[in-house]
């Protein structure tokens, strides 16, 4: 380990005695980020060999737990270097930031491999893996390590363990570049106008963003983006039907070929090349395609046990969906002259059929959800819950953005036992979305005996406050995104386990990942919940009743449309990556709308490239998991009914959700955790009667 100070800021977070230092952001520059990554991954290498090198000289049984913390504290080395550049490539992107950081995908994939293909290393855990003597948690990391080794290529001839470099490689260029095209597409984009009267429909609040949104550039008038915030409120209010028509084409062919002045950010033959290279690299892992190997880490035992899932939700919301779909249309044709409706008209016509059945509109709550409402009530929800409480602590962080918040979480004896960046508001150069990543899990320090804290990255891209200084307001749905990212957050910062592999959300299947962030969501529904935190801006009134149940009304609104969205994505994601081999682009596009055919309730435009910006499944972490958010809310649905049925803050149910789900990380199978915690293996009754589907 580096015990020397260092100028390069990267460096200073992991020389030793500096398990808790946080990045210094403003300090990080592009030239800073090859030479950091280079030097991390020579004295990981370093480490690893002279650690095999020094068991193998000593014939006497080793110590396991020493051996894996050692691994560890490599693997979380290279995390605390490698995790705020790859946070600054999201949320502060730049063209010189971006080049070092494709530079060093090669670098790191090269790495991850090599260890991976380790045969001395894996001989030494091998060995120690038949000891009676492990501790479970080890045991655990070991079988991890293990199965690693295995979808590394460890048992491939020295010929076919190149090519999986080779592929690992490339995979890793290709799939960042897709990210950045996606990025670059939606940003090369906007409309400026100059006469409110092509915005007629959109409420105050939106004027005012469009309005910000023109300022940032300079000018005067109202500017529309394809971010996403603006994006979904043109949608939803623009009485202007070419406007939201253009709107919605330019923003589902990011990416694509479809646009002309954009084709420099096409994603076709990316899609292809990845789809083609990890069918190759799974069938030199001997699985028969990409799916098998994805699931092999994951809880669905194969992909035809997945598809199973997913047709069978289908035939029990396809038919509602209709009925959903069809009753838009014909308010669509009676109430608002529109006798064709087309995609592009479907959110503005649900809003305005919303606002007739239940007298609701996201508008209308918003002054109880007010930014600093709303997180006052979140942190209150974790005290009450759990028992722990949440400071803000800005002084105590380098941020990388005035809007950036920094907290701790303490417990009952005043100690921080997490910390996490909260980055809430869509701005340019800030890739979309929502996610929560990680700065660094809980670890303990082999060399130090300390404990590393859990720090967590979590980012939204909401409304922004207003052009007049005014706080945010939120709509319901943004409370509920923001819920949901904080769920996640929780998972990663309230676990007790203290190895770095199986803490927090490290470990978990994929497709029980998305548990404890789909429960959090629940808290957004509930009255005596929602009292904690939807306080009227003005006056510190709690949501009045009335309009409560005017939301709650909605709850149920097109759910079952909403849900056959899911199981469309997830089933194109599972065909896709069933296939053996793509030959072309087009092969793509026949799988789209093979999928539609069982899914589509209305016509989708042949221009339509979805797939194009589908950053889930070609840049992210869902390729063949798709299905993991319909697999979770299962598990999610079923664990929140605990609660309804036992009380919402009933201390026994919240103590049991906590030490059996949130604090086991990956220590144990995710089902083991949930039947621990349910007293009975998963039900899907309760997704269903939570999500109105009869």
């Amino acid at each position: 380990m580096s015990t020397r100070n260092t100028d390069n800021p990267l460096l200073r977070m992991v020389v030793d005695g500096a398990i808790n230092t946080l990045p210094e952001f403003a300090e990080i520059k592009p030239e800073h980020v090859i030479p950091a990554i280079k030097q991390t991954l020579k004295e990981n290498r370093e480490a690893i060999t002279a650690l095999c090198e020094s068991k193998q000289a000593n014939d006497a049984h080793a110590d396991e737990t020493e051996i894996v913390l050692y691994l560890q504290n490599l693997q979380n080395r290279l995390q605390r270097v490698w995790s705020p550049v790859k946070h600054l490539n999201a949320v502060s992107n730049s063209k010189e930031l971006r080049k070092a950081y494709t530079a060093c995908l090669p670098l790191i994939s090269e790495y991850t491999t090599e260890i991976g293909q380790h045969r001395e290393l894996y001989k030494l855990l091998k060995k120690n893996r038949k000891s009676n003597l492990l501790a479970s948690e080890v045991q655990v990391v070991i079988d991890n390590y293990m199965k690693k080794f295995r979808l590394s290529g460890i048992g491939l001839a020295a010929e076919k363990q190149q090519r999986y470099k080779s592929l690992s490689s490339q995979l890793a260029s290709l799939q960042s570049s897709f990210a950045d095209n996606v990025l670059d597409a939606t940003q090369a984009w906007n409309k400026h106008l100059t006469d409110n009267k092509d915005l007629q429909g959109l409420p105050n609040s939106a004027m005012k963003m469009l309005e910000a949104s023109a300022r940032q550039k300079g000018l005067d008038g109202w500017l529309v983006t394809l971010d996403f915030p603006i994006y979904h409120a043109v949608m939803t209010y623009a009485d202007d039907r070419s406007l939201r028509k253009e709107l919605y084409k330019r923003f589902c062919t990011r990416a694509s070929d479809q646009i002309k002045d954009g084709k420099q950010f096409d994603n076709s033959e990316l899609m292809q090349r990845i789809l083609k290279l990890r069918a190759e690299r799974a069938r030199l892992l001997g699985f028969e395609h990409y799916a098998e190997q994805s699931l092999y880490t994951k809880m669905a035992d194969s992909p035809e046990q997945v598809i199973d899932f997913l047709k069978g939700l289908l035939n029990k919301v396809k038919p509602q969906a209709e009925q959903e779909m069809a009753r838009l249309k014909s308010f669509a044709k009676y109430s608002l002259s529109i006798n064709d409706m087309q995609v592009w008209d479907q959110a503005y016509v649900a809003e305005k059929l919303k606002k007739q059945d239940f007298d609701y509109t996201e508008e209308m709550v918003k002054p109880w959800f007010s930014e600093e409402q709303v997180l006052g009530g979140l942190f209150s929800l974790l005290d009450k819950l759990y028992g722990y409480r949440v400071e803000r602590k800005d002084h105590a962080a380098n941020r990388w953005h005035e809007d950036v918040r920094f907290y701790e979480i303490i417990d009952s004896e005043d100690t921080t036992i997490a910390c996490f960046y909260l980055d809430l508001y869509a701005r340019e150069n800030k890739r979309g979305g929502a996610w929560m990543d990680s700065l660094c899990g809980r670890l303990k320090d082999a060399s130090q005996n300390k404990i590393q804290i859990p720090v967590a990255y979590m980012t939204c891209n909401l409304t922004p406050p207003d052009s007049e200084g005014h706080a945010a307001r939120f709509t319901h749905d943004e409370v509920i995104t923001l819920f949901h990212e904080f769920g996640h957050g929780l998972h990663h910062m309230l676990t007790k386990i203290e190895y770095l592999d199986i803490s927090g959300i490290n470990g978990v299947e994929w497709d029980a990942v998305e548990l404890p962030s789909q429960f959090m969501e629940n808290w957004c529904w509930e009255k005596e919940s929602l009292d904690l935190f939807a306080r009227h801006c003005d006056t510190d009134a709690p949501i009045p009743d009335e309009i409560y149940h005017k939301l709650l009304k909605t709850r149920h609104f097109n759910s079952a449309l909403t849900m056959l969205r899911q199981i469309e994505f997830a089933l194109f994601d599972m065909y896709l990556h069933q296939n053996k081999e793509i030959e072309s682009y087009e092969t793509i596009r026949e799988i789209v709308n093979e999928v539609r055919k069982l899914t589509s309730t209305l016509p989708v435009p042949k221009f339509n490239r979805f797939e194009n910006s589908f950053s889930h499944i070609f840049a992210g972490g869902y390729a063949a998991g798709y299905y993991s958010y319909l697999w979770a809310e299962v598990l999610s649905a079923d664990a929140f009914a605990k609660f309804k049925e036992t009380g919402l803050f009933n201390k026994e149910t919240a103590r049991s959700f906590l030490h059996e789900i949130l604090e086991k990380g990956g220590s144990r199978p995710a089902k083991e955790s949930f039947i621990q915690y349910r007293g009975r293996e998963p039900e899907i009754a309760a997704l269903l009667k939570q999500s109105g589907i009869h």
